[in-house]
């Protein structure tokens, strides 16, 4: 499947093209915005756009008015139509944010059970109480997410409910050549309402991938061959940064193994993960990082990890935004994209990847773990490539059994020998193909 090999790479287009924070109703043609970004994008080495919401929705994209229409705020349908047909012309995958947990207030459908109450067709859209209240006062109780009623949960058990949810995607499928769906707060969703979706999934196009949005727990309830093909890995995400700022690789080498290391209980062998060290919801990699030289070391550990890749847009030229600002300085609206030094090292990165059967299905072998280096293998029949991480500010002098007399550095494309032991320089990583 092309999202084993894949590098993603994400879009929030309501923020990054520059649209106002509330649906004014005013129509902009933001969204041809992206235009300028393709060629950077396939540069960079990505293969895949995900972008996060883009359908008409009360203010953020997650609180979805009308599952079948491009926000008025980013432009029209042919404007969006546009911006996949370049994507795809430059081979590039496309996936969209499936929000298909709940819907804003805006809903259409729940607007007309605001208007007509319990004679409201509609109504059962929802899981609803005509004996309560909310703080909204519309004379009904309606569950929300996680107690936020401006998110209207839907009742995706209901046979209507399921019918117009797929029948949009078949659209955006029809329309815009989709080739995937990020299903936000997979973890939330029916398990039976996720199985019949990957029933869609399986017929609607080759290859049609589900990837969930999930946090904790055990990935496999969402991950499997009745539920999503992948899943978000934030455990490991947690990991990444941690292990840099507290100088503790064992704390992602732990994980990493746990996740997918060769013994019977480990976890998700041979299953590949969303990795990320950043995205729309969390403060940038750039901002949390103690110390900014870790940058590059830390996106190659993301590179050379099991799993799928992505990247959030600006964060690949260090890109800054905390959390605790809101999730609006997560998302800010950039006109073109840069390219610095950073930009450079991550398409080096992608191109090592690209290249590397190992990286991209190999088992997963820790090789030396010191708390501010780390050496793991990954391993296919007939390719063999050793991660070597250095966190450390001065050179580290590895010794270890490298199995091999000398290797190639898919990186920088560097030979080298491992007679004598190892020098990893400061804030460094390597991917040595061994020969």
């Amino acid at each position: 499947m092309w999202f084993e090999e894949a590098v993603i790479y994400q879009i929030y287009p309501l923020g990054m093209c520059g649209a106002p924070l509330q649906n004014d109703g005013v129509s902009e043609h933001r969204i041809l915005r992206v235009l300028d970004w393709v060629e950077a994008i396939k540069a960079m080495g990505a293969t895949c756009v995900l972008f996060n919401p883009l359908f008409e929705s009360d203010a953020h994209g997650y609180d979805t008015r009308d599952y079948t229409k491009i926000d008025c705020r980013l432009g029209t349908k042919e404007d969006f139509q546009q911006v996949c047909d370049a994507l795809h012309r430059a081979g590039l995958k496309i996936m969209l944010d499936g929000v298909f947990n709940h819907a804003g207030r805006g809903f259409w459908a729940f607007e007309d059970v605001r208007q007509k109450k319990w004679d409201s067709p509609y109504k059962d859209w929802f899981r609803i109480s005509f004996d309560g209240n909310t703080n909204y006062n519309d004379g009904f109780w309606y569950e929300g997410w996680e107690g936020c009623n401006e998110l209207v949960k839907l009742n995706v058990q209901n046979p209507a409910v399921r019918e117009y949810l797929f029948d949009a995607v078949q659209s955006w499928v029809r329309d815009y050549d989709i080739d995937g769906l990020r299903l936000d707060v997979a973890y939330c969703l029916d398990l039976g309402f996720l199985e019949a979706l990957r029933g869609l999934a399986d017929t609607i196009k080759p290859e049609f991938v589900l990837m969930g949005e999930t946090l904790h727990g055990d990935y496999n309830r969402w991950m499997n061959e009745r539920a999503c093909h992948s899943v978000t890995n934030y455990e490991c995400y947690k990991g990444l940064y941690s292990s840099f700022n507290t100088g503790n690789m064992h704390e992602i080498s732990y994980s990493l193994n746990r996740q997918f290391g060769s013994e019977q209980w480990c976890l998700y062998t041979g299953k590949h993960l969303l990795n990320f060290v950043d995205n729309h919801d969390v403060s940038r990699i750039a901002t949390i990082l103690n110390d900014k030289k870790h940058l590059e070391p830390v996106y190659g550990m993301l590179f050379g990890m099991p799993g799928v890749p992505a990247v959030y847009y600006g964060s690949e030229w260090g890109m800054e935004g905390d959390k605790k600002n809101g999730d609006p300085s997560l998302r800010p609206a950039v006109e073109k994209p840069e390219s610095n030094e950073l930009t450079r090292w991550i398409a080096a990165l992608a191109k090592a990847r690209k290249e590397s059967k190992a990286l991209c299905y190999g088992s997963y072998r820790n090789i030396m773990v010191q708390p501010k280096q780390l050496i793991f293998e990954r391993k296919t029949e007939g390719e063999r490539v050793l991660v070597a991480i250095n966190a450390d500010d001065k050179t580290c002098h590895a010794d270890f059994n490298a199995e091999s007399g000398t290797a190639l550095d898919l990186i920088t494309g560097a030979a080298h020998d491992f007679g004598g032991g190892s020098d990893l320089p400061p804030y460094s990583c390597a991917f040595w193909k061994t020969e």
